[in-house]
C-alpha cells in the first residue's frame, strides 16, 4: 500500500484545483459557464514581450542551465523597474533574485528559515501557498484573522507573547488577496518595529503592485523605514503583464534573507529559462502602457460589477487595487458559490477556501469582459439573491 508522508496528508485540498474540478463538472453537462473564480487574466502577454522570447529563443546559449540566481541583466531590470515604481534602491547583484514564479519562491522560504515545530505566522484569509509552505516545512501555521473591522489588517498586538516568541516568518501581502485590502507605510513600519522586537522575518507578497485605481499608488513594504533589515518583497510578474503561465518573478530586499532563499532554491530547481527571463526584461524594461491599458479595463469591470451587486444588494466595498471583489453574503459562503455555478452557471469563489476568517465571503475576479459580467449579474438577479 502507498502511503503519504504525514505533511502530505496534512495539506488541506488546494483551492484552485477543487474549483477546476467542479467547473469541469457542469460545462460537462453543456452549461455556459462565467468563470469568476481564479485569479488568471484572460487578455494576451503584451505584444513586445512576447517578441522578445521569440528573439531569444533563437540564441543557442538560450538553450543551456540557467544560473541559479538569474541573469545579471535580469536582476538589473528588475532592481531598475523597483526604483522607477517603488522609489527604492536595490543592489541587483546581492538584493535581487530571479524566482519561475512568486509561488514558487513563497512556498520555498519556509524551508530556509523555519524547523520543525517553529511558527509562522500566516493572514487568514490569505492565498493558500503562505500556510501550505509552512506545512511543508514541517511547522506551525498561526492564523492573523483580517477582519473588517480593522480593514483586513492584522491585529498584531492581538498575536499571543509566546506565539510571537516562537514566530520566525511573517507573511504579509498587499494589495490583499483575496479581500483586495490595501495598507500604508505607516502599517508597514508598525509590522518593521514588531519584527524588530521580535526577530520575525518578514515576506511581503506584492504581486497587486501595479494593479490599482482612482489614483490609489500601492507603497512597497521595502519603502518602510528599516525594511530591509527584517524583510525582502516577492514580486510577479504574472498579473501585471498577462504572463500567468510563464513562470517570472523575483524577491527583492534583505541579502541574506535572499542567500537563504537561494540556497534552497539552488539545491530544488536550476533557475528560470534564459528565455523567459530576457522577455522579462522586456516587461520591465520597455513601454508600461500596457499596465495602464489594462488597468483601465479592470477598472471598467470592476464599476459594472459593482453596480450590479449594489442593485442586488450585497454588501461590497470598491477595491482600490487588484481585480478582485471581495463580496459578503449571507449564509456560508460555500453554499452561495455552490448556488451561483448550480443554478447560474458562474464560478466564484468561496472565501472559507482562503482560510476559516473568509467564510461569509465570496471572491469575484474581473477576468471576464463588461458583456460577460454584466450577464453574469443578470443571471443573479433571476436567481433573486
Amino acid at each position: 500500500m502507498i502511503m503519504y508522508a504525514d505533511r502530505i496528508n496534512s495539506l488541506p485540498p488546494y483551492l484552485f484545483a477543487a474549483i477546476d474540478k467542479a467547473k469541469a463538472r457542469i460545462i460537462e453537462k453543456g452549461v455556459d459557464v462565467i468563470n469568476l473564480g481564479i485569479g488568471d487574466p484572460d487578455m494576451p502577454t503584451p505584444p513586445h514581450i512576447v517578441e522578445a522570447m521569440k528573439k531569444s529563443l533563437d540564441n543557442p546559449d538560450r538553450h543551456k542551465y540557467p544560473s541559479y540566481e538569474g541573469m545579471p541583466s535580469f536582476r538589473k531590470a528588475a532592481a531598475d523597474w523597483f526604483r522607477r515604481s517603488m522609489n527604492v534602491d536595490l543592489d541587483p547583484q546581492n538584493e535581487v533574485l530571479t524566482l519561475i514564479g512568486s509561488k514558487e519562491g513563497i512556498a520555498h522560504i519556509p524551508l530556509a528559515f523555519l524547523n520543525p515545530g517553529d511558527v509562522s505566522l500566516v493572514p487568514d484569509p490569505g492565498y493558500p501557498v503562505y500556510n501550505i509552505g509552512s506545512i511543508l516545512a514541517s511547522a506551525r501555521p498561526f492564523k492573523m484573522p483580517l477582519l473588517a473591522q480593522n480593514e483586513f489588517l492584522p491585529d498584531l498586538d492581538a498575536i499571543p507573547e509566546d506565539i510571537a516568541r516562537k514566530a520566525k516568518i511573517m507573511f504579509l501581502n498587499y494589495p490583499n488577496n483575496p479581500t483586495s485590502a490595501t495598507a500604508t507605510i505607516e502599517f508597514f513600519e508598525e509590522v518593521v518595529d514588531y519584527a524588530n522586537e521580535n526577530e520575525i522575518i518578514v515576506i511581503h507578497d506584492n504581486a497587486y503592485s501595479e494593479m490599482t485605481y482612482d489614483g490609489y499608488k500601492a507603497p512597497s513594504f521595502l519603502n518602510a523605514r528599516g525594511a530591509k533589515d527584517v524583510g525582502i518583497e516577492m514580486h510577479s510578474l504574472s498579473k501585471t503583464y498577462n504572463m500567468t503561465g510563464w513562470r517570472i518573478g523575483f524577491a527583492a530586499g534583505n541579502r541574506d534573507i535572499l542567500e537563504g532563499l537561494g540556497k534552497v532554491k539552488t539545491n530544488v530547481d536550476s533557475g528560470a529559462f534564459e528565455a523567459i527571463q530576457e522577455a522579462g526584461i522586456a516587461a520591465l524594461s520597455g513601454p508600461q502602457d500596457c499596465v495602464r491599458n489594462m488597468n483601465k479595463i479592470y477598472k471598467e469591470r470592476r464599476d459594472a460589477l459593482l453596480i450590479g451587486l449594489r442593485e442586488l444588494e450585497l454588501e461590497v466595498k470598491p477595491p482600490k487595487a487588484t481585480f478582485y471583489v471581495w463580496v459578503h453574503v449571507n449564509g456560508p459562503a460555500s453554499d452561495f458559490s455552490k448556488m451561483l455555478l448550480e443554478k447560474a452557471g458562474i464560478v466564484a469563489t468561496p472565501g472559507i477556501g482562503f482560510g476559516e476568517y473568509g467564510e461569509g465571503y465570496v471572491r469575484f475576479a474581473l477576468t471576464q469582459s463588461v458583456e460577460r459580467i454584466n450577464e453574469a449579474v443578470e443571471r443573479m438577479r433571476k436567481l433573486d439573491i
